[in-house]
């Protein structure tokens, strides 16, 4: 199994385009974030997680030619807006593009893509089959998953396992069960927004103890806001077994 990082960033904080801090300034490519989402890749199989506002970007920038279906974490707008360009795929495929969302996040992406869903839709629109999320495994042809509940501050949160791999973002609480489903994973994704605490989101110090208490083979973390610093500098800071993740990072499992 190969894991891709399409993005490692956030849009918490200063918008870049704003801001005049160093790292949004004089960063180097690894400090450089499009929004956060992964792409798994199993035999022929690939699917993602999450569509941000930056998928088609990242689509384009992989030359992915082919998605089997996305798995939603939540559905905040950094990590669903992207849900229109699955129209693309659409044209190619001659089907509807499978989402994985659960109900509440289902409705979300309803009433923020109407037009998608009206009886009456104008040619061309995005087609998506939204399959209903639960705590219960699933399988995406190939590839069998299992969802991870999480909080992010009052929201549950999924994250997914898939084998020996974990990844939960946007999370400041994992439940005791939903850690013991991670237990044993040799790879393991967290979010880590920035050094300071933060009220839905994990901070570098909280992910850390959390990883060091699952004690992967190795760890990355995702979801990192220009707030957190230098990329090489914050690297070394971490324990041995974790690194920060970044665009374009390509992992076999």
């Amino acid at each position: 199994m190969e894991v891709t990082f399409l993005g490692t960033g956030t849009s918490q904080g200063v918008p870049v385009i704003a801001c005049q801090c160093d790292v949004c300034q004089h960063g180097r490519k690894k400090d450089h974030r499009l929004r956060t989402s992964v792409m798994i890749t199993e035999g022929d199989t690939q699917i993602n997680i999450d569509a941000g506002p930056d998928f088609r970007y990242q689509m384009l920038r992989e030359k992915v030619q082919k998605l089997d279906g996305i798995l939603i974490t939540h559905c905040h707008k950094d990590h669903i807006a992207g849900l229109d360009d699955v129209r693309a795929f659409n044209y190619q495929s001659k089907k509807a593009m499978k989402i994985f969302a659960t109900q509440r996040d289902k409705e979300a992406i309803q009433r923020e893509f109407a037009y998608a869903f009206d009886e009456m839709r104008y040619p061309g629109t995005p087609k998506m089959d939204i399959i209903t999320l639960t705590e219960s495994a699933f399988t995406v042809k190939n590839i069998n998953v299992l969802p991870l509940p999480a909080l992010h501050m009052k929201m549950e949160v999924m994250g997914f396992r898939i084998g020996d791999f974990s990844y939960v973002t946007d999370t400041n609480y994992i439940p005791g069960e939903t850690l013991g489903k991670m237990l044993g994973s040799k790879v393991i994704v967290l979010n880590a927004l920035r050094k300071a605490p933060h009220p839905s989101h994990y901070n570098l110090e909280q992910a850390v103890k959390v990883l060091e208490f699952l004690r992967p083979e190795k760890a990355y973390l995702t979801h990192i806001s220009h707030l957190m610093g230098f990329h090489d500098e914050v690297s070394k800071e971490l324990p041995d077994f974790i690194e920060l993740a970044y665009d374009g990072l390509k992992i076999k499992i």
